[in-house]
Formats: structure tokens, sequence, C-alpha cells
């Protein structure tokens, strides 16, 4: 499955005027990067994948239509999965991208 071209577009939208922002296709999908680190990406199997604070993430994945993320059987603590109906507006969508690109500026610029 390709990730979603609109769900892209929207991101796009949100943090076209990041500083150090790039676009790395990742995981299938298109990943959004600050300095090169993931914030955000629209998944290949659908929906978000959104980076966060590991000690955030079961907080998180509480949220509705929100989950760790899982890779190769294992929950990736920090690595959410948020399905594609709990992004269908922009006040849905926005605030996961902000809490991503958020969390990525934080982190030390990658060379």
């Amino acid at each position: 499955m390709a990730y979603d071209e609109d769900l892209a577009n929207r991101i796009r939208e949100l943090v076209g005027m990041e500083k150090g922002l790039s676009e790395k296709k990742m995981f299938g999908g298109l990943a959004f990067l600050i300095n090169g680190n993931m914030s955000v990406a629209a998944s290949g199997q659908g929906g978000l994948l959104v980076r966060v604070d590991p000690q955030e993430s079961d907080a998180l994945a509480a949220k509705p239509h929100a989950a760790p993320m899982v890779m190769r059987g294992r929950e990736m603590q920090g690595w959410l999965r948020v399905e594609s109906e709990g992004l269908a507006t922009k006040r849905q969508l926005e605030p996961w991208v902000a809490r991503g690109v958020g969390y990525a500026k934080s982190l030390p610029p990658k060379q």
C-alpha cells in the first residue's frame, strides 16, 4: 500500500515553514524530518506515524485512534501510529503534527 498523498499534502501545509525541514521516503511512507530527525510520516500502511517523547508514549497511545507503533512484533517507545479515522480534519491532524515536530526539534540535529 502506498502512503496517502492527500495526508502528505496536509502535513506539508502544516510544516512547510519549519526550519530544517526535509522529506524522505521511509518505512513505505513519506517522512517529514526536522534537522534530520523524523517528526511525522504519512505511513505506507495508512494513517500517521508520530515521534513523541518516549515517556509520553503510553498516555498518548490511550487517545482515540492512537496506538504504539509495532515493528517486528515489538512496540516502539516514542513512536505512535494514528489511524486515518482520527486525522480527518485539520483540528484532528494538527496536534499530532505539532507534537511530532516539537519533539523532533528538541533532539540534537543529525549530521
